[in-house]
């Protein structure tokens, strides 16, 4: 044990950890812990004192510090040995002293173990100082990106070469100058109370701003400023620049060309909404009086031949309207000017009514049309003649592109799930290929199959109408084809549109909605 009330503060109070430890039987136990070592090893004295050295440390430090203790026994020398990197504490103690202590029967009875102190090395601190601008620096000068330094006055006090290099000024020019000289005239207010600001209140920014170059021209840029505050409470503002003229000008570029394109698209559609009413007009005077000759309203005509013919210009005359409804209708959804006259729909009332119209022209074509309506379907709110059109476009389709004596199935359920309506019309004729399905649904894309007759083709605005006025009501069409495989056409109305009433608690029924001919 330590002796004497003076030993003891002056080891209890040394500034590094240290220990006695007592050689006694190929063991070295704890005799006493000064406060530094305590509190390095989270012990009290009083709980190790008496205890092995080992108990305070794992295997590998007990084994690296007890050889050393025997080397220092053995030799009766001072021993010197560094820290593992496993040590408690790690660099908080590069190593121990190790002193032996003889007895007066010159053998070595205990040992006194001093932790070395940490060193502060001023020249390792200033290389790291030193390294550490250097990294600086290099990163300043080699950036790709514009940067300026300006003091509390505005005053360039340092710029890199990216900046010089883009924007073709002279180091000479800048260091020193009020940085709004370089900045477009119409900016410079906005950007020296910007500059009072940031450097007052210490604020980061970001924006976009203009910048003149040497040669009098200005550059769009992108900004970021940050404040930094150096010794003497000396305040800085660092701004980096990115210039994004080329970026400006392509947007211009692009927006100018968004107008111009809008333009023509707003001057194709009052073309073709006026051209199709000056068509119509004519076209509804040659149906008209083909089918008084035809029904011969006047007497007969005489040759069987003119019967003949006029059944070719009444069915073209027809088809030719059916064109310009078709693109007229599309012009007007394109120009925004169709207005829904919504009312609630007995779906199945119209259904039926619109199958019993292109019966005739399934039956001439050897096919069978079958509904599947779900018993107790609610009613729809819509505008009826818009969904009556949807569903004879669909059905002219699948009339068109089928085989004879095949079927087409005509649906109507609500999903259990979501409550939207669904309405499909499903054929099982020549479909489209899986690739070409988006072409089809754009405005005049045909999808030209060789092997089919040219009776078969119309203006490519069935589906592309189709889709535009389920969207009206909010909806979505789904389409699923393939070649030889058919197609399938979904449309799904939002459950906003399904009222909970079923068609035979309403007064609104199919009969009450207007039927063009056919």
């Amino acid at each position: 044990m330590l002796q004497g009330m003076d030993h003891k503060l002056l080891f209890d109070h040394m500034p590094v950890a240290r220990m006695i430890v007592r050689h006694e039987g190929g063991n070295f136990l704890l005799v006493a812990m000064n406060n530094k070592a305590c509190e390095f090893f989270g012990k009290q004295e009083s709980d190790v004192t008496g205890k092995p050295l080992h108990s305070i440390l794992d295997n590998e430090n007990a084994e690296h510090i007890t050889h050393s203790l025997f080397v220092s026994v053995k030799r009766q020398k001072p021993v010197t040995i560094q820290s593992l990197p496993t040590f408690p504490g790690n660099a908080q103690v590069p190593g121990f002293w190790i002193n032996p202590i003889i007895g007066d029967d010159g053998e070595v009875s205990m040992l006194d173990i001093i932790a070395q102190p940490v060193l502060v090395d001023d020249s390792a601190l200033q290389r790291e100082r030193d390294d550490a601008l250097l990294l600086l620096t290099s990163i300043f000068d080699v950036s790709e990106v514009g940067i300026i330094v300006t003091d509390h006055n505005r005053r360039i006090v340092k710029v890199n070469d990216s900046f010089v290099r883009i924007y073709g000024w002279s180091r000479s020019d800048l260091i020193g100058a009020d940085f709004i000289n370089i900045i477009a005239a119409d900016e410079r207010d906005l950007a020296r109370r910007n500059h009072e600001e940031f450097i007052r209140g210490g604020i980061r920014s970001s924006g976009e701003m203009k910048l003149v170059r040497k040669n009098n021209s200005n550059a769009n840029v992108l900004f970021t400023t940050a404040t930094l505050e150096l010794s003497q409470k000396r305040r800085f503002q660092v701004t980096t620049i990115m210039d994004i003229t080329l970026r400006k000008q392509m947007e211009q570029s692009l927006r100018v060309a968004k107008e111009q394109a809008d333009a023509a698209n707003q001057a194709k559609s009052a073309f073709l909404a006026n051209m199709s009413h000056e068509l119509r007009t004519p076209l509804n005077a040659i149906i008209g009086f083909s089918e008084m000759m035809i029904k011969h309203t006047f007497g007969p005509l005489g040759h069987d031949k003119y019967g003949e013919y006029l059944d070719d210009i009444h069915m073209s005359a027809k088809h030719l309207l059916e064109i310009i409804n078709e693109v007229l209708d599309m012009s007007k959804i394109e120009a925004g000017k169709v207005e829904l006259d919504e009312q609630e729909i007995d779906m199945a009332g119209l259904i039926d009514s619109v199958v019993r119209i292109m019966a005739n022209r399934a039956f001439n074509s050897g096919l069978e049309i079958r509904q599947m309506i779900a018993s107790d379907l609610p009613v729809l709110y819509a505008d009826p003649r818009l969904i009556r059109q949807i569903l004879i476009n669909l059905l002219t389709n699948a009339i068109k592109y089928s085989e004879k004596s095949g079927l087409i199935e005509v649906s109507a359920s609500i999903e259990p799930d979501t409550k939207v309506m669904l309405l499909t019309v499903q054929d099982h004729g020549i479909g489209i290929p899986k690739d070409r399905i988006k072409e089809a649904m754009q405005p005049f894309g045909q999808i030209h199959d060789p092997t089919r007759s040219n009776t078969q083709q119309g203006t490519g605005l069935g589906l592309p109408l189709t889709k535009a006025m389920a969207e009206l009501h909010g909806g979505k069409l789904d389409l699923e084809s393939d070649t030889g495989k058919g197609t399938k056409v979904t449309i799904r109305f939002p459950k906003e549109r399904v009222h909970l009433q079923t068609a035979d608690s309403q007064t609104k029924t199919a009969m009450d909605i207007p039927q063009s001919a056919e």
